[in-house]
């Protein structure tokens, strides 16, 4: 998904009262491509900037020690000035009454009252934070938004058509080894034909064309996959909308050499046809080629 014109690069700082929602834009910034920084000192910003040419969003913290509102104007009419370059300033609002009820649901000390109630941490922080505030490109107010109403809104102004990137990861694996850690959704593959009985496939692998040509003439397979492809693709669009960043597609079989990874090709070459961000990966063979002969 293209953020921006190739010439343009896109850079937004990102401030706001401790509580207002700041840490969860820069994740919705992050998922829809621009490398994420937060809590980075505004002197070491320039070099960091240098060299770069993704479009980038730092978060901007009062409680660093060279922190001032002075500084983070005068570093957005620096960057400004930069030919290609577009800088903006998000700001993350909340009310008072809301800020004061987050920390006491959550019992965190507000960073700038460690001694003090969270009420005058938060009452100094927003008179620190005033003329931002004023100076903002994007204002949004998060007092009366959850997690997902949040994600929309930066969406709305920073990623095209609401969209963010949503990264899906195929693998494979052997059912001797257990499930892979963290997957959304696993497809068992030991119904259809096994190579492993075959002679002069038994030492190769599911990439290899022979043992791809030899599970793919299994009648079942063809509607197997062409199935398996229409759920994904039914669903993958709504877990994007969902705001999901990540899904892990796994397909197993006994050995997980053969028929997973012919599927998870099959699958992962299907999906990157529609347009996705698709990475793949056979957990067994690539523990075999890192064991060695």
């Amino acid at each position: 998904m293209t953020i921006q014109a190739p010439s343009t690069r896109r850079i937004v700082l990102v401030t706001g009262p401790a509580g207002a929602g700041r840490s969860s834009a820069l994740a919705v910034l992050e998922d829809a491509g621009f490398e994420a920084i937060d809590n980075l000192p505004l002197r070491l910003l320039p070099g960091l900037l240098e060299g770069q040419d993704r479009p980038m969003a730092l978060g901007i913290d009062p409680r660093n020690r060279d922190f001032s509102c002075q500084g983070v104007s005068d570093l957005l009419g620096q960057l400004a000035g930069q030919d290609g370059v577009t800088a903006e300033l998000l700001y993350l609002d909340c009310s008072t009454d809301v800020l004061l009820r987050r920390y006491s649901e959550t019992r965190r000390r507000h960073p700038l009252a460690q001694s003090d109630s969270p009420i005058d941490g938060i009452t100094r922080e927003l008179e620190i934070l005033a003329p931002l505030r004023a100076r903002a490109d994007v204002l949004i107010t998060t007092s009366d938004l959850n997690i997902h109403q949040l994600r929309s809104e930066v969406e709305q102004w920073f990623a095209p058509d609401g969209l963010h990137h949503l990264a899906i990861s195929v693998q494979s694996f052997s059912y001797k080894r257990g499930l892979p850690r963290s997957v959304d959704m696993v497809f068992d593959c030991r119904f259809l034909i096994n190579p492993y009985w075959v002679p002069d496939l038994r030492a190769l692998d599911g990439t290899d064309a022979k043992v791809r040509d030899h599970v793919q003439a299994d009648p079942r397979f063809a509607e197997f996959a062409d199935k398996v492809a229409g759920l994904s693709l039914l669903l993958l669009p709504n877990y994007r909308q969902e705001g999901k960043s990540h899904l892990s597609i796994a397909f197993g079989c006994t050995g997980g050499q053969h028929r997973s990874v012919v599927m998870a090709q099959d699958h992962a070459l299907r999906l990157a046809k529609q347009g996705w961000q698709v990475s793949i990966r056979h957990r067994e063979l690539d523990r075999r080629k890192q064991e060695g002969p």
